[in-house]
């Protein structure tokens, strides 16, 4: 017994020579996530279901199977499920814009909120194991404070990576919605002059954009799904709206909407807009070449001027120097 409490104490002293007073602390918790993520894999392993395979070989019609699967909002993740109440938010509020946030990321699946907060989750854990052997291996901070935020901010940063990414993803998508969004209305004028209904212009549009603007033509694919399967068009063209949240895509849906409404005409109503959009985006170019002389003013002086002044006013001040030394 008192070589057993003999032993703590010399671990108990090691930790707080190397880590400070809250060593020990430290050593606790970093052994406690160690034994977290020594027992997730056995709790989130499953063995495959035999009859799954019945499912894969059953396929018939895959590519555009495969695309109508990427677009609705597919199963769950059946070992995330298991953990739902921790990784999902408790209000319904919260879940829902939580939801729409990921589907206006592009990540659609049902696991996505799931996975989003696995993501943290696993990111914050990360971090802080980086942080506690980056503290063991430099020998500890100077002080208790340096330990604990040598330890706690690398998992600050593994937390909210994700929602960095999340929302740079949101950005990326608005830019090539709008970027794309005047040349899909041209296209869709064209079709509804030749002859075409608005739905069957909308599926031509989103196949032939899909290699320039993937983000909007699956918006338009969705779309065209929704009207095909019998759901009212008003509703799916807001909803198209709601997915996006950009104000141009929600002014152009207004305008479609009022269209059918008072029974004017589509095409009318595609050409005054089309040409809006096309002014919009000119003026987009135009403030961006705008704003450009401002931001170079400032790498200009960053960069230039002080090696200007060191080549102009640098031998003087050495002149001065020497005669000074002397």
């Amino acid at each position: 017994m008192e070589y057993i409490r003999g032993l703590i104490d010399n671990v108990n002293t090691m930790l707080v020579d190397n880590l400070g007073e809250l060593g020990p602390l430290i050593a606790v918790g970093g052994l406690g996530v160690l034994l977290v993520l020594v027992t997730l894999p056995a709790l989130l392993s499953k063995e495959k279901d035999p009859f799954s395979k019945l499912g894969k070989d059953a396929g018939a019609d895959g590519a555009d199977l495969a695309e109508r699967a990427r677009l609705r909002q597919g199963g769950k993740n059946e070992k995330l499920e298991r953990f739902a109440q921790y990784l999902e938010p408790q209000t319904e509020a919260e879940l829902s814009a939580t939801q729409l946030q990921m589907i206006r990321a592009g990540y659609r699946s049902k696991s996505s909120v799931q996975m989003f907060n696995f993501a943290k989750l696993a990111g914050g854990i990360g971090g802080l194991l980086l942080g506690s052997l980056y503290l063991l291996v430099s020998g500890g901070g100077d002080s208790a404070q340096n330990s604990i935020f040598m330890v706690l901010i690398p998992g600050a940063v593994g937390y909210y990576a994700p929602v960095y990414w999340v929302k740079r993803r949101m950005q990326s998508r608005e830019d090539e919605i709008n970027g794309g969004f005047p040349d899909a209305l041209d296209l869709m004028l064209v079709c509804v002059e030749a002859g075409q209904s608005l739905d069957q212009a909308i599926v031509k549009v989103a196949r032939e954009i899909k290699p320039s603007y993937p983000a909007l033509a699956e918006e338009f694919q969705i779309v065209s799904y929704e009207m095909k399967a019998g759901k009212d068009k008003t509703k799916v063209l807001r909803d198209m709206g709601e997915r996006v949240d950009i104000q141009d895509v929600n002014s152009f849906i207004t305008t479609l909407i009022q269209s059918a409404s008072f029974g004017t005409s589509v095409a009318e109503a595609l050409r005054v807009y089309a040409s809006e959009m096309r002014d919009k985006r000119v003026m987009r170019a135009e403030e961006k070449a705008n704003k450009l002389p401002t931001k170079l003013t400032l790498f200009t002086m960053m960069f230039c001027v002080p090696p200007l002044l060191i080549i102009l006013i640098g031998p003087s001040i050495y002149g001065i120097a020497t005669d000074l030394s002397r």
